[in-house]
């Protein structure tokens, strides 16, 4: 589904810093942000992780990664709070065209409003990602299988695992 410009409010859990907009010059051309989010336990421990590329021909060249621990949050909550953090970064760096891809169905199907959201915190989170909407010409929502998301993946559980033994040497 495309979006177009629309109304918003500002409101996010999220800062990027260390990034200055006008070092960057990414008008007119196209990126893909593969976001990932999960918790052990759902809900419990939680973390989210992401990569920003820019298409070029048929290459991928990497410009921003993150991969940040979030708290206590289920697995939905982690993947729509990854999206808004990858949202955000694209935004900051003046990004205006950008497909996204998300190995949860339920998120992207609920973006594109095929699903009801009945879940008030997603719905809250939701909300975030609409509001970031108006920021790109053009945006794209994707579903794609896990094999396709490993790095993602693997951003989330490096995240994990520090936490894990940051509090493990307390």
């Amino acid at each position: 589904m495309e979006w177009h410009q629309r109304n918003r409010i500002e409101n996010s859990r999220f800062t990027i810093s260390g990034l200055n907009k006008n070092n960057f010059k990414f008008k007119n051309k196209m990126f893909e942000l593969y976001t990932d989010g999960g918790a052990r336990g759902n809900p419990g421990p939680a973390a989210i992780g992401g990569i920003l590329y820019q298409r070029v021909n048929d290459q991928q060249k990497i410009i921003k990664q993150f991969s940040k621990f979030i708290g206590h949050a289920t697995n939905n909550q982690a993947e729509y709070q990854s999206l808004i953090f990858g949202l955000q970064l694209a935004k900051q760096l003046n990004v205006q065209e950008i497909n996204c891809y998300l190995d949860s169905e339920l998120v992207v199907k609920q973006i594109n409003h095929q699903y009801k959201i009945k879940n008030k915190e997603l719905l809250t989170l939701f909300i975030q990602i609409w509001n970031l909407l108006p920021a790109f010409k053009k945006i794209h929502f994707f579903h794609i299988p896990r094999n396709q998301n490993q790095q993602a993946d693997k951003l989330v559980n490096q995240a994990l695992d520090k936490e894990a033994d940051s509090q493990y040497k307390k």
